[in-house]
């Protein structure tokens, strides 16, 4: 079993408890600026979809 790569990443939205957000990252709704990111550097929207919660939605799915 492979337990690394696109299929195993995800990015949270949890800010409570830091100092201080990663630059233009203030709140979840800066989101889009990771989105960008990603298609910039040439990740497919199907990846895009899992780093930003298919994985999660996946594996809450598995193990229900």
């Amino acid at each position: 079993m492979r337990l690394a790569g696109i299929d195993h990443v995800g990015i949270g939205s949890d800010f409570d408890g830091i100092s201080s957000a990663p630059q233009e990252l203030d709140d979840v709704t800066n989101y889009l600026v990771i989105t960008k990111a990603l298609l910039g550097r040439g990740y497919s929207k199907k990846d895009i979809n899992k780093i930003l919660g298919g994985n999660l939605l996946r594996v809450l799915k598995a193990n229900e």
